[in-house]
């Protein structure tokens, strides 16, 4: 059996391809999506024309951000991923293994905080399971998954781009690292920037979610009449989540350094913090892959709601590879960074005593 290393975050290609592609179990027919890396959710074909779109991640409980905004976090993590088939949230069956040292009135806390955001989304939970363990700790307490049922003609994939198609992003590089260091490390923050840096930052928090602009998007058309494909950037931030979309669908990609916005704030944190903005941890940009006629109609129904979207490049047929373009003009070749750089400038932080 081959070794690999166990680095922090989610796994690479080669263990991907090597370790849990060549085990999925039976094959069935009726499975039109399966895992593949850069897919974060499977489709079934349905009787009658149906689909049933599934997706799962881990539930977390961030004791810096507490237990009723960490509840919308893993909620709206849940439901971002699902919204880039374009088809709404409807199911949920939730696990919960929960460390001893969790009280009753903290779960109780935090299960509010997630019905309250399931009964928002019209999100039904069907099934699940509740327990303490030995051996279990925050930040992880569980796993969800989430289930959306839909017309088969109406759902979108990652792996449905092609080339020729226009990238375009919305709300920009590393928000997640922005709002997440500014919660985590708020004196360090106020102490270098000030209290209005600090405030705008913390309010990233809120941005995390690509929910709403993915489910309008699609009101322009999905396929060959307006968005082919959509992602969540997370781990690996824009550029990553650009590279796991393009790979998803076969294709190759050539982006513009320049026209992927970053906020100030996201400057300055990222700055302070020795981290690669466009790599960087950034849950709440979502990446849609548009055929080319249709990208002023999806940007104007993006606009229409104040969401801030750039359009940053095209797909490419794969033989041409992937491109990260400068704002010099010139090109350089765009390959995976590897582990997150989030992850090293968190621990940097940690070990420097900051606050």
């Amino acid at each position: 059996m081959a070794e690999f290393p166990a680095p922090i975050g989610k796994i690479d290609q080669h263990f991907f391809d090597e370790v849990i592609m060549p085990r999925l179990g039976a094959r069935r027919s009726e499975v039109l999506i399966g895992p593949r890396m850069g897919v974060d959710v499977g489709v079934i074909r349905l009787p009658a024309g149906q689909v049933l779109a599934m997706t799962t991640d881990p539930l977390s409980v961030i004791p810096a951000l507490g237990l009723e905004d960490s509840a919308w976090l893993s909620v709206h993590l849940l439901a971002s991923d699902l919204a880039t088939t374009g088809l709404p949230a409807a199911y949920a069956a939730i696990d919960f293994n929960l460390p001893p040292q969790m009280s009753a009135q903290e779960f109780h806390i935090y299960w509010e905080a997630m019905h309250r955001e399931f009964e928002r989304l019209n999100i039904a939970v069907v099934t699940g399971h509740t327990g303490r363990y030995v051996g279990c700790d925050y930040t992880i307490v569980g796993a969800g998954v989430l289930c959306a049922v839909g017309p088969e003609e109406r759902y979108v994939s990652a792996s449905m781009a092609q080339p020729g198609d226009q990238v375009l992003i919305t709300k920009g590089a590393a928000i997640a690292t922005t709002g997440l260091l500014s919660r985590v490390f708020p004196q360090t923050i106020r102490r270098e920037f000030g209290e209005e840096v600090l405030s705008r930052a913390q309010d990233f928090f809120w941005k995390f979610s690509v929910v709403e602009e993915a489910l309008l998007a699609v009101r322009v058309g999905v396929r060959e009449a307006g968005v082919r494909a959509m992602h969540d950037a997370t781990e690996g931030g824009v550029l990553g989540g650009l590279l796991e979309l393009a790979g998803a669908s076969a294709c190759g990609i050539r982006v513009q350094r320049q026209a992927i916005p970053i906020a100030e704030e996201t400057k300055k944190i990222c700055e302070l913090f020795e981290i690669d903005p466009y790599w960087a941890l950034s849950e709440g940009t979502l990446i849609l892959a548009v055929v080319p006629e249709y990208v002023d109609a999806v940007r104007h129904e993006l606009a229409k709601r104040g969401v801030v979207v750039a359009h940053v490049g095209e797909l490419l047929p794969p033989s041409e590879g992937n491109w990260l373009i400068e704002p010099d003009g010139t090109p350089k070749r765009l390959t995976p960074l590897g582990q997150d750089p989030y992850w090293s400038g968190y621990w940097r932080a940690v070990h420097r005593g900051w606050t």
